[in-house]
């Protein structure tokens, strides 16, 4: 019942916050909802695409394992799960490694060709359901894959050329999915060292990833409609990009790729985390001269102890978390 009342809501308001309301594409919504349903179905409801995705995401984890052998090898018992009682889960060792290998291991796949196949697959299957130009397909197929930053590399020699309605929904699709990195990551942040739970994490994040890449273009194309049909027209290929010379550079390129975004995400933990703490200081701070901690205490169970960014937030954003599905009693955390 939610999702019904929540679709076309949601719909509703990114088309009202339009830069141009005509025209409306019509197409991009009913194909892109078809698509999304259809995989949804799939993955749910067909036991033999539930089975191979659940084979996917097995795999997937087991992959995820092969990076801790090269952790363990730079930082020894700090990662080895025998000792976890003693050091804890340390974010930066055991979390960010795998961002290092997903990215040598996705640029190694990309040298084979394997994973070009692959996205121009699911790119040619979003363009026939929707009607999105051959790039911004491209582009949102691979961003299932790679990362924000690589996946636009797949169609760089079109950038200079894109509509601004293209590149928008370049934008939001890479916003919207899990790259193979990240997704790693939070693999391995969301599971820690229980087997069953990461492939349960594994499952579930790589099917929302891959129903978000249509649902993005949908909302992009809403928020801005391409105004030249002609820019639908361009057709699906991978231009050629410049590629190693053997498979052993490709992995070394694609670390020396991973090790920067890794230092790119601890950085910005880092930044943001340390923002917030200060923004909650003052606002604790305000929160007791207007006597408001001990209300939000009471009336949020014990969740928040005083006024800070994540209740308020949390308030603004309960409506919308209760539209796509979360439990009312739950929208709060």
């Amino acid at each position: 019942m939610q999702a019904l009342v929540a679709v076309p809501l949601l719909i509703g308001v990114a088309w009202l916050l339009a830069e141009r309301r005509r025209p409306f594409p019509g197409r991009v919504i009913l194909g892109g909802l078809a698509l999304q349903f259809s995989l949804g179905l799939l993955f749910l409801r067909a036991p033999i695409v539930r089975e191979a995705f659940s084979l996917f995401s097995r795999a997937f984890v087991k992959v995820l394992d092969f990076s801790q052998e090269g952790a363990l090898f730079l930082f020894g018992n700090l990662v080895h799960p025998q000792y976890r009682q003693t050091f804890g889960f340390i974010f930066v060792l055991q979390v960010l490694p795998t961002i290092v290998f997903f990215a040598a291991l996705t640029a190694a796949l990309y040298h084979l060709g394997l994973l070009q196949r692959i996205v121009v697959a699911f790119g040619w299957v979003m363009r026939r359901t929707l009607g999105t130009s051959g790039p911004e397909s491209l582009c949102a197929a691979s961003n299932v894959f790679l990362g924000q930053t690589e996946a636009p590399l797949l169609i760089r020699p079109f950038l200079p050329h894109v509509s601004r309605s293209e590149l928008l929904a370049i934008m939001v699709a890479g916003m919207a999915t899990l790259a193979g990195g990240v997704l790693a990551a939070y693999i391995g942040f969301l599971g820690k060292d229980d087997p069953a739970l990461r492939q349960t994490f594994a499952l579930h994040l790589m099917t929302a990833s891959v129903m978000n890449a249509p649902a993005a273009l949908v909302f992009a194309k809403l928020l801005s409609p391409e105004a030249d049909p002609q820019q639908a027209q361009r057709p699906l290929t991978l231009p050629p990009l410049p590629r190693a010379t053997n498979l052993l550079e490709a992995l070394a390129n694609g670390a020396s790729d991973g090790l920067r975004l890794a230092a790119n995400v601890a950085a910005m933990l880092l930044a943001f985390i340390a923002s917030i703490a200060l923004v909650n200081y003052l606002l604790g701070k305000l929160g007791h001269l207007l006597q408001l901690n001990e209300w939000i205490a009471a009336t949020s169970q014990g969740l928040y102890k005083s006024l800070s960014l994540q209740w308020i937030l949390g308030q603004v954003f309960r409506p919308l978390a209760w539209l796509i599905g979360v439990d009312w009693n739950e929208t709060l955390a």
